[in-house]
């Protein structure tokens, strides 16, 4: 029986534990136990045909590294800290059993939020390599990482939209007066957001809020179908995009070391903005009775498969799970630190910050309703940008001291969340290209995405642009991102195998990992998702939109899902020799040079694992299930 350790090393000689290993091959023989040979197979030789460096190809480099353990977690916080923190989870909360959405999403963040979060960090930094490069653990499946970047993009192009937007409501909180507060002459059926009191309905016309028109009208200039095309981006939000990007710009294009000095800001300063607005949102009268209604539980809910899902959705785009960020952001780690603590640290302040979101949000809420007299809290709560863009703002403009503060503050803590994720996702595709090209230039790579970014983000500025924003969230994020992780939770705890994650953790940090880890990687993690996965295709339903936008919607699906078979054709197809079940085990398996970036660590790694290999073959019998392999060695 013999166990086999591949070494690719560049250079002509290396020695393990005694042993000199020229180019070529050698055995190294570890003893015979009943009758079987237990051999460790070292090879020198690489994926290329020969040994010998070429000269023509570019000199190996090292991978740049944080300045401080703080700024990885500080980053980790601005990236998986954002949006949806903010309006996203209030609302899918109270839509879905408010207080009792809450045992569910705690639930789903410590089955399956906390051990992606922790397997992403780990294998980001044993590797050093981004979401693509990650599975040379498994070149046949490494389309994941190319489809989740283009998920990533797609996220890209809109987040920065509405970053725009945000930017926009920022400069013009400086006003004298909030342009937002009195109505247009003409807008019809309006009444100005700075009324306190219950909101007229004469003749049975249902009115609006200046706030709400101002967004529709006035910011997005918004269309009242697509039947028409999605029409021109406004002017002012195309500036506001321009901001958003050079900012974007500014901070990356110098590399991980000029975005992790920022990130004491990104991370820092919108939590000091949290607790203001936290403090003046409790003192709001009425404020009491929206925040009974974010954590009133609805039981029954808890029954229904539908909470769940929402639960699994949030807690992936909460986290910033399997969209590629975390295992980039690890990747520049130092190969000992301690990202357990960081892991956990991280996935508890992020669940935090939504519960205080949600206390001030309905806070928020619960004064709009009091002081127009509204019984029903759920009539003037509106979701995603409308929450953010109409309602809040409309609270705002009732604020009887300085309004403007608030808003400013308001506006300002989104835009640093805005940027702080922002950083984080555009970092993830710019490394996903340099690992491929490391020979181009990285300023050159930053300015290429985002002016691309820009490009495609001025679709989302259009009068049309908010349901195109629906639309690519819905079929080039959420619905990629799930199909996707199903197949990265599979290549990580079956095909790489559960035990060899937790071996690697082992040898980098020192640490045993515990039966939770291994059963949440192995079985309920997957599983969950997966279920989740065929709910959503199940009870899956047309977005109410022409259909040529469907259409095209599946086709970004598609077109993202299809990088998996096609570049696991690509990794079979470029396999030496001709029988197809052996470049089938070759691609299924790590490439030569997998492991810890640094040449003498990697081969001490690969002397772990070999000793660890010739061990289990000593124990196993040809009886031993492939699952007890997998899991538990």
């Amino acid at each position: 029986m013999e166990n086999s350790a591949y070494i690719g090393d560049e250079t002509g000689q290396t020695r393990i534990e005694g042993v000199a290993v020229t180019n070529g091959d050698i055995i190294y023989q570890n003893g015979a136990v009943n009758g079987f040979s237990n051999h460790i197979v070292i090879s020198t030789t690489t994926n290329s045909s020969s040994n010998k460096n070429n000269p023509d190809d570019p000199p190996p480099t090292v991978r740049e590294k944080w300045g401080k353990n703080i700024e990885f977690l500080l980053s980790c916080v601005a990236l998986s800290v954002g949006f949806g923190n903010v309006w996203r989870f209030p609302y899918t909360a109270f839509n879905n059993g408010g207080g009792a959405f809450v045992i569910p999403y705690l639930i789903v963040l410590f089955i399956i939020g906390r051990p992606i979060y922790y397997l992403e960090m780990v294998l980001g930094q044993f590797s050093n390599r981004g979401c693509v490069k990650v599975y040379d653990m498994a070149p046949l499946m490494r389309g994941i990482g190319v489809g989740q970047t283009v998920a990533i993009f797609t996220v890209i192009t809109y987040y920065a939209a509405v970053l725009a937007i945000t930017f926009r409501y920022l400069v013009v909180s400086f006003s004298p007066e909030l342009p937002w507060s009195t109505c247009d002459p003409s807008w019809l059926d309006c009444v100005n957001s700075s009324f306190i009191g219950t909101i007229p309905m004469g003749n049975g016309t249902k009115v609006k809020s200046s706030a709400e028109l101002y967004f529709q009208k006035t910011v997005l200039h918004k269309a009242a179908s697509l039947d028409n095309g999605i029409g021109m981006p406004d002017w002012r939000l195309v500036l506001c995009l321009v901001v958003a990007w050079i900012c974007i710009t500014a901070i990356l294009i110098r590399g991980i070391k000029s975005s992790g000095k920022f990130s004491y800001f990104l991370a820092i300063f919108p939590y000091i903005i949290i607790f203001i607005l936290l403090v003046r949102s409790l003192t709001l009268p009425g404020a009491w009775t929206g925040i009974r209604y974010f954590f009133t539980p609805q039981w029954d809910k808890l029954l229904t498969i539908e909470v769940w899902y929402q639960a699994v959705t949030q807690c992936f785009f909460s986290l910033t799970i399997c969209f590629g960020g975390l295992i980039v952001y690890s990747s520049f780690n130092n190969f000992q630190n301690n990202i357990y603590r960081h892991a956990v640290i991280i996935t508890w302040l992020d669940t935090f910050t939504s519960m205080i979101a949600g206390c001030i949000v309905f806070g928020v809420m619960g004064h709009l309703a009091h002081v127009t007299n509204e019984k029903d809290i759920q009539k003037v709560v509106k979701n995603g940008p409308g929450l953010t863009f109409e309602t809040y703002p409309d609270v705002i403009a009732k604020f009887d001291f300085v309004p403007q503060l608030f808003s400013v503050l308001f506006f300002f803590m989104l835009f640093l969340l805005g940027i702080g994720t922002l950083l984080g996702i555009v970092t993830s595709v710019i490394t996903a290209i340099h690992d491929q090209k490391p020979h181009w230039k990285r300023w050159k790579v930053v300015l290429v995405v985002a002016v691309v970014g820009f490009c495609v983000g001025l679709v989302y500025l259009t009068p049309g642009g908010l349901s195109i924003l629906e639309l690519m969230d819905y079929y080039g994020a959420t619905f990629v991102t799930l199909t996707l992780a199903v197949f990265e939770l599979l290549t990580f705890a079956w095909i790489y195998g559960v035990d060899r994650v937790c071996k690697d953790i082992e040898f980098m940090l020192g640490i045993k990992t515990g039966m939770f880890w291994r059963i949440c990687w192995g079985i309920v993690t997957p599983i969950v998702v997966l279920v989740i996965l065929l709910f959503s295709i199940i009870n899956y339903v047309p977005m109410e939109l022409p259909s040529g936008y469907n259409a095209f919607g599946w086709c970004l699906y598609t077109v993202a899902v299809l990088q998996l078979p096609a570049w696991g054709l690509y990794a079979w197809y470029k396999q030496p020799g001709s029988d197809p079940i052996t470049r089938l085990r070759a691609v299924l398996n790590p490439m030569s040079d997998w492991g810890p970036e640094d040449a003498t660590t990697r081969a001490k790694y690969h002397s772990f694992i070999g000793e660890h290999d010739a061990s289990l073959s000593m124990k196993k019998t040809c009886t031993a299930s492939f699952v007890r392999r997998k899991l538990f060695g």
